[in-house]
Order: structure tokens, then C-alpha cells, then sequence
């Protein structure tokens, strides 16, 4: 008879620990899906659009990046008919050198770099590295491999592989 309250008492706290594991993953999961919902994704670079309005902060948002990158103060002047004020100048600057260092680093950039971190851990990088090259390439399947067949070395091709995103 003793016995039995033994091993309901351990049932008991088994059940009591799985609990706190469960409230924990479900924070967890709704942190990352309020962490996912304020992503920024920057679009790829498409074919060049005319634009009408002729203010330099729209001239930015509908040329390609190409023109972009090479854009001067002085083609704003002369595509608007107005200079640009200092601060509008050191802004398209700043824009641009953002837009270069993006461009180097690859991919889309639509993931950050400690939540990329967190799923590595988890085994789920292979998503990440699937949505960064459009599932192209062969680094999200082999991470999956390395994943299924054992946890530490999907970790570790996710920590390795992570320069090329980031």
C-alpha cells in the first residue's frame, strides 16, 4: 500500500515537471512567432520602374538597386529639380552603404541572426537556411539529414553554414 503512494507521488511530480516543460515550449513558440511578426523582409532586386513623384525618398523606394547603389546627390538634383538637404544626404549614404553590406553578406536577410541561433539549436535551421536560399542548394537538406540522423551535427553544419547567411 506504500508502495502505491510512492509511485503516485512520483507520477505526480513527473506530471508536475512535464507541465512546466509544456508551458515553457508554448512560451517559447508564441515569443518566436511575436519576434517573426516585426521581421523586416527587403525585397529582391527587380526591373527598373518609372517613377512619377518627384520627391528622392520615392525616387528610392521604386528604382531597382542597381541605380540605386550608384545614385548621387547630384542625379537626385537633377531627376527632382531640388537639392538635397545635408541630413537627406548623408541618409541616402547610410541607405546605400546598408543596402551594399546586405548584399555581400547574401541571402534575404529575413531572419535574425540569434532567432537563426535559437532554431539551430532546436534542429530547425534547415527551414531557416531553405526560406534564405528560396529552397535551392543543398545546405538545408543536408542540415535536415544531419538533424534526423542525430542532433550535435546539424548543430554544428548550422553553426558553420551560418556565415554564408549572416
Amino acid at each position: 500500500m506504500q508502495q502505491a503512494s510512492y509511485i503516485a507521488v512520483f507520477v505526480n511530480q513527473k506530471l508536475t515537471k512535464m507541465k512546466r516543460i509544456a508551458t515553457l515550449l508554448s512560451a517559447l513558440v508564441l515569443s518566436l512567432s511575436v519576434v517573426n511578426a516585426g521581421m523586416i523582409v527587403v525585397p529582391k532586386a527587380t526591373a527598373p520602374v518609372k517613377t512619377e513623384t518627384t520627391t528622392p525618398a520615392a525616387l528610392s523606394e521604386k528604382m531597382d538597386m542597381e541605380n540605386f547603389l550608384k545614385l548621387t546627390p547630384k542625379k537626385v538634383h537633377e531627376m527632382t529639380g531640388r537639392k538635397m538637404t545635408f541630413k537627406e544626404k548623408i541618409g541616402l549614404k547610410l541607405a546605400q552603404k546598408k543596402m551594399k553590406n546586405h548584399l555581400k553578406k547574401g541571402g534575404s536577410g529575413s531572419v535574425p541572426k540569434g532567432v537563426y541561433i535559437l532554431l539551430a539549436f532546436f534542429g530547425l535551421a534547415w527551414i531557416v537556411m531553405g526560406i534564405m536560399d528560396d529552397w535551392s542548394g543543398n545546405n538545408w537538406w543536408l542540415n535536415l539529414i544531419l538533424v534526423l540522423l542525430f542532433w550535435l551535427p546539424g548543430f554544428i553544419h548550422a553553426l558553420i553554414v551560418m556565415n554564408k547567411y549572416y
